[in-house]
This record gives structure tokens, C-alpha cells and sequence, in this order.
């Protein structure tokens, strides 16, 4: 690990993003937004799959530093069908700690798990769900802030 013990405890946020394709027939299931399943509520479920993510990325990822998390908020919104009925969904994870180390790979594993909730999720449809992209949109309150460009 990284020896943090000289750095400021300061508050520290950040925000990742997951963009997953859903194909016409899954996405002919989405009523406002959520999506129920044979499993129950779809984005209700990722949601709170992102979460605990967020929270375990320590014991995820080898040689991250727990942190004690104050905030943690996993959204996920449609973005508007395309011509062939298809439709992306973004996820936003969004983490905030007071902490000597910065919160990027909490908010980066929170999207990612809730994008692959939703793809366990929503297989039963279809299998031509696509995980496009996960990165960092934001971060702030450590030794350089980051906003992504738009």
C-alpha cells in the first residue's frame, strides 16, 4: 500500500459514470425508471448492488485503503431510445469521504457493479446488453482535482 500517513485529512468526492446498452426487448420493459424483472426491480437492485460495492472496494481491489464513507448515492436514468428502440442507461455513482486518501476506485467500483447487477439482471431478456464505458467524471479535495471533459 501507498503510505498515506503524512497526508491532510480532508474531505474528498467522487463521481463516476457506467454506460450501458440495453436492446429493444429490454428496453420495451423500461416504465418510467425502473424496470421490473423476473428478479424484482432492476435499477432498484443495481443500485443498491453499487453500494455495497462501493463500500467492500478494499477487500476488491488489492492494496486500496479502506475508507469510511460517508456518502454514497448510485443512480441509474435512461437516456432517450434510439431509432431502433434501443436505449442507453447511465450510471452515476457518487462518494464523499473525509479521509488522507481520495475515494475514485469506491465511485468507480460502485458504477461498475451496479452496470454488471443490471446485466445479470436483465440476461434473462436478452443477452445483447453492452457495457460501454466506466471512467471518472469527477473527484476532488485531495492533492489535484479532476473534472472530465465534457
Amino acid at each position: 500500500m501507498v503510505d498515506v500517513g503524512a497526508k491532510a485529512v480532508t474531505r474528498r468526492t467522487a463521481h463516476a459514470q457506467t454506460i450501458v446498452h440495453l436492446p429493444e426487448p429490454l428496453a420495451r420493459l423500461l416504465e418510467g425508471d425502473e424496470i421490473v424483472g423476473k428478479k424484482g426491480p432492476i435499477f432498484q437492485t443495481a443500485s443498491l448492488a453499487g453500494i455495497m460495492a462501493a463500500k467492500r472496494t478494499s477487500e476488491l481491489i488489492p492494496l486500496c485503503h479502506p475508507l469510511p464513507m460517508e456518502d454514497c448515492a448510485v443512480d441509474l436514468k435512461p437516456r432517450e431510445p434510439a431509432a431502433d428502440g434501443s436505449v442507453e442507461i447511465e450510471i452515476d455513482c457518487r462518494v464523499a469521504v473525509t479521509a488522507k486518501t481520495g475515494a475514485e476506485m469506491e465511485a468507480l467500483t460502485g458504477a461498475s457493479i451496479a452496470a454488471l447487477t443490471l446485466y445479470d439482471m436483465g440476461k434473462a431478456v436478452s443477452k445483447d446488453i453492452v457495457i460501454r464505458e466506466t471512467k471518472l467524471i469527477a473527484k476532488s479535495g485531495g492533492k489535484s482535482d479532476f473534472q472530465a471533459e465534457a
